[in-house]
């Protein structure tokens, strides 16, 4: 691997673990600002359920009870520049547990984000999110 490629991949580590810090303690903490780190047009799936456009993500999230995410693995990244119109552009696999409120059981959860540079800041351009849950259930 080339001295670029090992730290285009360091770069991408060191951004997810920034990127994910800010996420998860702005779910947990300050939801009502969340869609800040959605670009325009992003999209989430959460659980099987597409929302697309940071406001209706934000309304979304609002609805979910208040929650609190324990990461536990992460991993990121980079996606070669020719595939995203020469943006910067990682992709992040995030693992963990989250207990809502007025439950008592922790859950595992399993989190990807494409997030993309706009204008200086990191921007979610795909996020899924899907509780491990036994299938079918």
């Amino acid at each position: 691997m080339s001295d670029v490629a090992v730290k285009n991949v360091d770069s991408a580590c060191e951004t997810a673990e920034e990127f994910t810090r800010v996420f998860y303690k702005q779910v947990d903490n300050s939801r009502h600002l969340t869609s800040k780190l959605y670009w325009d047009t992003g999209l989430l799936v959460w659980n099987g359920n597409g929302i697309s456009g940071n406001d209706k993500i934000q309304k979304f999230l609002m609805d979910l009870p208040a929650s609190n995410h324990t990461l536990k693995s992460l991993d990121a990244q980079p996606i070669s520049d020719v595939w995203v119109a020469n943006k910067w552009t990682y992709l992040i696999q995030a693992c963990g547990d989250v207990t809502y409120q007025n439950e008592e059981t922790k859950k595992p959860f399993q989190q990807t984000f494409l997030i993309v540079a706009v204008d200086g800041k990191w921007k979610i351009a795909s996020d899924g999110f899907r509780l491990q849950v036994p299938y079918g259930n």
